[in-house]
């Protein structure tokens, strides 16, 4: 047990969970944030309602149907770029005798050893693993959108429903929106477990980084301002 403890580079340990804890608890603060205050995900939830509630009012939807579609687009875009990075990664296991000379090399790097390379490539696996899931997940959503306004009633029926139904509606599109969002958040992390393979603090420094990005983006950015004013 006492070989057990020596062998466990403790500066490595504490980087990754320090990175796996923001992510977790940043994950928890903003879910929370988003029903409590105004976000870049809570106010443009607000105009998916109004945009069902338009969607209901109009005869031809044709211009509903190209908006979905241009959003379906970017997420099949992610998702299929995921896909790229997951067998890049598994190609780099094939390589880590290479990869880790090169990565020794670097004067301010941290020295690993061939486990602690694959450990860190298992790591960025999996998060890309999670981000293809988010994605696939926002995406078949997207679809039951569609299916969902393909069958909502004409402008000039069940007038009396039609609240109800533009909320059921917006309340599909935000779960696709906030799955897709959960997704390039794991791409924004992923980024910052890059950093991991050339020194643990360097890890500390850009999971930091990518939080303030994150949450200045989400919570405090010019584009949410100028989304209030409209």
């Amino acid at each position: 047990m006492l070989h057990f403890f020596d062998a466990i580079d403790w500066l490595e340990l504490f980087a990754l969970c320090f990175f796996l804890g923001s992510w977790f608890f940043y994950g928890i603060y903003s879910r929370q944030a988003n029903h409590h205050e105004n976000s870049l995900l809570a106010l443009t939830n607000r105009y998916r309602l109004q945009w069902m509630r338009q969607m209901l009012t109009r005869e031809n939807r044709m211009v509903d149907s190209t908006l979905l579609g241009n959003l379906m687009r970017s997420i099949t875009f992610f998702a299929s770029t995921t896909i790229f990075f997951l067998i890049g990664l598994m190609t780099m296991l094939g390589y880590h005798e290479r990869a880790v000379d090169i990565v020794n090399a670097i004067p301010f790097a941290k020295q690993v050893s061939g486990l602690m390379w694959e450990v860190k490539v298992f790591l960025l696996t999996i998060i890309f693993i999670y981000a293809f899931f988010k994605f696939t997940w926002s995406l078949r959503q997207y679809n039951f959108a569609c299916v969902f306004i393909a069958s909502a009633p004409a402008f000039n029926q069940r007038i009396e429903e039609h609240e109800a139904i533009a909320e059921r509606g917006a309340y599909l599109m935000e779960n696709a929106a906030e799955y897709f969002n959960n997704g390039l958040r794991a791409y924004y992390f992923g980024l910052a477990a890059l950093a991991w393979f050339i020194h643990p603090y360097l890890l500390i420094v850009a999971t930091l980084w990518v939080i303030m990005v994150t949450y200045r983006r989400e919570f405090r950015s010019r584009t949410l301002k100028k989304l209030q004013t409209l």
